[in-house]
């Protein structure tokens, strides 16, 4: 598998992840991240390490630490918030007004029968989401971009699902699948880290051929 690099430096990498690529090695055994470190240290001794995560479904860009110095100022960013993050996803529905913010606190539930899940709870961690609308697709479904504020687990597709009434297409989770796709559509499309006396880390991750099938462009 070929993992395009999008920014390089002594620091960072980011990569283009694709859909369906786990970072983290699946407990049923499979392919995943950890598979192409050794490829992705290009020259240097030590591998990478993910400084953030994407579902497995999400493509797009990943910030890779090329350090243990580096992972650590940028796990600061993060949880500072003063990382700038832009999805792309594709709503499975018309999407009404072009612009908003949806902030409703997530809580982690989990049952025998369906799994885990983040379900919307007054109780919850804090999660703001921006987004815009960008292009009505063909087949009623809507391109819409977010902004994330927060990094709460599937915060971008449970906000969806309620901001909306409807969930991303695909989403096998929060909505159903899809035979239009075969994956929950969300991308990650751009990422900028800022980073002290120096220029900050920035990339943005071209539409995949799945998004760009469906009319987003």
């Amino acid at each position: 598998m070929n993992i395009p690099i999008l920014f390089e430096d002594g620091e960072a990498l980011v990569i283009d992840k694709p859909a369906g690529l786990p970072i983290e090695r699946p407990r049923k055994g499979g392919a995943s991240l950890e598979d192409h470190l050794d490829q992705l240290k290009l020259g240097f001794q030590r591998a990478p390490q993910a400084v953030h995560r994407l579902d497995t479904d999400t493509s797009g860009c990943l910030l890779l630490a090329r350090n243990p110095k580096s992972l650590k100022r940028f796990n600061a960013a993060f949880e500072e918030r003063l990382v700038e993050k832009t999805y792309l996803g594709i709503v499975a529905g018309p999407v009404q007004g072009d612009e908003g913010t949806i902030e409703l606190a997530l809580s982690k539930i989990s049952s025998e029968a369906k799994g885990w899940r983040m379900i919307v709870a007054r109780k919850g961690k804090p999660a703001i989401t921006h987004w815009t609308k960008r292009a009505e697709l063909p087949g009623g479904l809507t391109l819409v971009e977010f902004r994330p504020e927060t990094g709460r687990t599937h915060q971008i597709r449970v906000h969806a699902e309620h901001a909306f009434g409807r969930a991303l297409l695909g989403d096998p989770v929060y909505g159903h699948k899809d035979a239009r796709v075969t994956r929950t559509m969300l991308h990650a499309s751009r990422l900028v880290v800022p980073r002290e006396g120096k220029d900050p880390v920035m990339a943005e991750a071209p539409l995949p051929a799945d998004f760009t099938g469906l009319g987003a462009a």
